[in-house]
């Protein structure tokens, strides 16, 4: 099977990160180009100047100078590329992001936005993330050298956490709906191919059906079933789009059991069958 690849931060350095700085359109990023893939880790970037487009799960994502933005390991992304962006990538691995921190960035139904930041936010990672690039090229062999960098990165995570943290929206308000939730979203993206119930995940959360609807559906204004089918058809897409999967091993795979049942939802979701659904876009 030719599924989606995945970039593995272990084969590039054992330190559990990377930074770079970055210039969209450098050849040398050309080179490195592994088209369309999914990560074993986080990606961060913080854009200094121009602006650039990245891909991320069929959306076209603008970054523009003094913002940054992250891509998650379970999405699709490619490189960014655009109008002389300029600025710093920076790969983390998930076992050096704290638990309270992931939850910031990972428990979001809706799509990631990429997060302005003010103009003494914009000094203090341009410094932070200058030193920390520096660390990591020229300190190598130094027996502290893992503390440092891990230290430094840890101030990023912990900067960039709160920043997004602050932001004000509803998903992001402490309240007993955001709670439930930030749950219901991370239970969707570990069990979509297994469990299609709004009553199984309900249960899971120990509530009723119609309280975990009321709470999804007063936070980002749709429901459970709605969630439910937006995930599985997203990651359907992902293997049409970006693998070579037949569609027959891709019902399986997504926990369907019934072929005809996997076609059918698909097109009353999406408009089109799976097979339509890839030539379409593949042209």
């Amino acid at each position: 099977m030719n599924g989606i690849p995945v970039d593995q931060l272990q084969n590039k350095t054992n330190t559990g990160l990377q930074i770079k700085a970055f210039k969209a359109d450098d050849e040398s990023q050309h080179e490195q180009n592994h088209g369309v893939h999914r990560d074993d880790h986080y990606i961060f970037f913080f854009v200094r100047k121009g602006s650039g487009t990245i891909k991320v799960d069929f959306q076209d994502i603008v970054v523009t100078a003094g913002h940054i933005y992250y891509v998650l390991p379970s999405q699709i992304h490619s490189q960014v590329k655009g109008d002389g962006a300029e600025g710093w990538f920076l790969a983390v691995d998930t076992s050096l992001i704290a638990t309270d921190l992931r939850a910031v960035f990972e428990n979001r139904l809706n799509l990631q936005l990429p997060c302005k930041l003010s103009k003494y936010e914009l000094t203090q990672y341009e410094n932070l993330l200058c030193i920390l690039q520096n660390e990591f090229t020229q300190r190598q062999g130094d027996v502290y050298y893992l503390s440092i960098i891990h230290a430094l990165a840890q101030s990023f995570l912990g900067m960039a956490a709160s920043k997004y943290n602050s932001l004000d929206t509803t998903e992001n308000k402490h309240t007993r709906s955001a709670e439930v939730a930030r749950k219901f979203k991370n239970l969707l993206s570990n069990n979509i191919k297994v469990i299609k119930s709004p009553s199984e995940y309900a249960s899971i959360l120990n509530i009723s059906t119609g309280h975990l609807n009321e709470a999804i559906k007063g936070v980002t204004g749709s429901t459970v079933s709605y969630w439910i089918q937006q995930e599985m058809i997203s990651e359907a897409k992902r293997l049409l789009y970006h693998s070579d999967v037949d569609v027959k091993e891709i019902a399986p795979e997504l926990g369907f059991s019934d072929y005809s049942y996997f076609i059918r939802s698909f097109r009353k979701i999406s408009g089109l069958s799976p097979s339509k659904f890839r030539l379409l876009n593949r042209l």
